[in-house]
């Protein structure tokens, strides 16, 4: 069967240290991450791990318990726990550019990401806004949607790394088409909701108070969902994010679509963090991702939890069933 690749992101957080906990697994196909070799070996013994590393090869099967199949990306610079280094930044964007190349030419059924540094890859002088983006320019599709679930959540995004400031005006009509066309679709082939229910969050506190507090529901957002509810979609009109995330409303709900990054986030993350995991929608393969950050702090150290990038990989390997 073709493997699932896993890229162990940046080098000096936990990202080789919460790859190294797939050694446990069993699976139906090969998980195969992409990394330094000499890196996951010094990783493995730093944390008192015996685990065999085999440089995969093209096998069908999957590893052994105890074992891990590596592809190796060679490191630029050697790697101190902990410690960023832009010399390194290029490593990390080969592993993101080889899990892609990989999946646009089924190579793999796709990609699940752990976590990148963002600003040291900026500091190298290379452009990059998160996995998502780049993910979304490597396949030359116009839209994607990020959307983050746990087990009884699920929230995508119209906007995703902007500045708050910009994103007023980054929602118009066009965009919000876009994600919503790709949210209902995904919902119906990935996750199998034939007929999605979709709540969605105004704009403004109390989504807009009729006017009072912001024009951007009554001119933007509430058309553009009454386009959708008069073809019969389950789509709510813009409610008021404080009073959305209650239980009583999201008991019937397959998803949410919170306008901007920390207006839905932090109450997912509130719920289950480290055990929710990041889908990119939209893109023509799977790409699932952990939820957390580097965590350069608790690189080496052993108390790094691996349960959101299992997660990850669970329904990666879910997904490609379908």
């Amino acid at each position: 069967m073709l493997p699932l690749y896993v890229t162990s992101g940046e080098p000096a957080g936990i990202g080789p240290d919460i790859c190294l906990s797939l050694a446990a697994r069993i699976d139906e196909r090969p998980i195969v991450v992409l990394g330094d070799m000499n890196l996951l070996r010094t990783r493995a013994a730093c944390l008192g791990l015996d685990i065999e590393l085999i440089e995969y090869s093209g096998r069908e099967a999957s590893s052994n318990q105890g074992q891990l199949y590596v592809e190796h990306v060679p490191l630029s610079e050697a790697v101190v726990m902990g410690e960023l280094n832009p010399e390194n930044a290029p490593y990390v964007l080969e592993q993101l550019r080889r899990s892609a190349e990989y999946a646009m030419s089924g190579k793999s059924v796709g990609v699940a990401t752990a976590p990148v540094q963002k600003s040291v890859i900026n500091d190298a002088g290379i452009h990059f806004s998160g996995h998502t983006e780049y993910y979304q320019e490597f396949a030359g599709v116009e839209r994607v949607v990020m959307m983050l679930a746990t087990k009884t959540l699920r929230v995508a995004l119209a906007t995703t790394h902007l500045p708050l400031r910009a994103v007023p005006d980054a929602i118009t009509k066009e965009r919000l088409h876009q994600v919503i066309d790709i949210l209902i679709q995904d919902l119906k082939s990935k996750f199998k909701k034939e007929h999605p229910h979709i709540l969605v969050c105004g704009l403004n506190p109390h989504a807009g108070e009729d006017g009072y507090l912001g024009m951007e529901e009554i001119e933007v957002i509430n058309p553009v969902l009454e386009s959708y509810r008069a073809q019969g979609i389950n789509m709510s009109l813009s409610l008021p994010a404080d009073t959305l995330f209650t239980p009583e409303n999201l008991k019937d709900a397959d998803a949410v679509l919170a306008m901007y990054h920390d207006q839905g986030l932090p109450v997912l993350k509130s719920q289950g963090f480290g055990e929710a995991i990041n889908i990119t929608l939209g893109l023509p393969f799977i790409r699932t991702s952990v939820d957390h950050g580097t965590a350069l702090s608790l690189a080496g150290t052993g108390l790094a939890k691996s349960s959101s990038l299992q997660v990850a990989v669970d329904l990666a390997l879910e997904l490609a069933r379908h």
